[in-house]
């Protein structure tokens, strides 16, 4: 039985992430979900078996795909895989000195590049605490919160930030160290309004 796949998978290489700008190599992964073959995926696209079956070599080559046993059809011997995660990420560094992780680059911290910047240094950073927690078999202590909501008015989105801000600094006050022993966290905390 074959290894389920990993939640979501981090891309750190440029020319790993190069790999999938061919549409036909996302389409593969997505037939990929559940173990199947090359044909079975060359099949449930309607395209040559060779054409795929190069694609899929890549794909697992690359890690992004990995094998899943293999099964007899039809007197022959087919190799079946799976993706390696259920969704993917690129990982900043892969664009260097144009990686967007560092908010202080943009003074305005009210804006929307201070928000994506600030979204981008948190999947950074957690991304390589994940990175090392997986290499010494470790779990990450961590916390998330995701909400929607709506204001009746300006004012009272205004009020709400006024008050949320004054009670993560009071919790972060009573509950925090300035030197802490057992490593430092980050709170990154965006509010934004969503395309209806």
């Amino acid at each position: 039985m074959a290894t389920p796949a990993a939640p979501v998978g981090v891309i750190r290489e440029a020319p790993k992430a190069g790999l999938l700008l061919k549409p036909l190599r996302r389409e593969i992964l997505a037939h990929a979900r559940a173990p199947i073959s090359a044909a079975g995926i060359a099949a449930a696209m309607g395209r040559p078996r060779q054409v795929v079956n190069y694609h899929v070599r890549e794909l697992a080559r690359a890690g992004f795909l990995r094998r899943a046993g293999r099964v007899r059809k039809r007197g022959l011997t087919e190799q079946r895989y799976v993706v390696s995660a259920r969704a993917f990420v690129l990982a900043p560094e892969i664009l260097g000195a144009m990686d967007a992780s560092a908010p202080a680059a943009t003074p305005d911290k009210a804006g929307a590049a201070y928000l994506l910047m600030l979204a981008t240094r948190m999947q950074k950073e957690l991304s390589e605490s994940w990175r090392k927690a997986d290499a010494d078999g470790a779990a990450l202590p961590l916390l998330s919160l995701d909400t929607v909501f709506g204001f009746a008015s300006a004012a009272h989105r205004a009020r709400f930030a006024d008050a949320l801000t004054k009670a993560i600094t009071a919790v972060v006050a009573e509950h925090t160290t300035p030197s802490p022993r057992s490593g430092r966290y980050r709170l990154a905390l965006g509010c934004y309004p969503m395309v209806n």
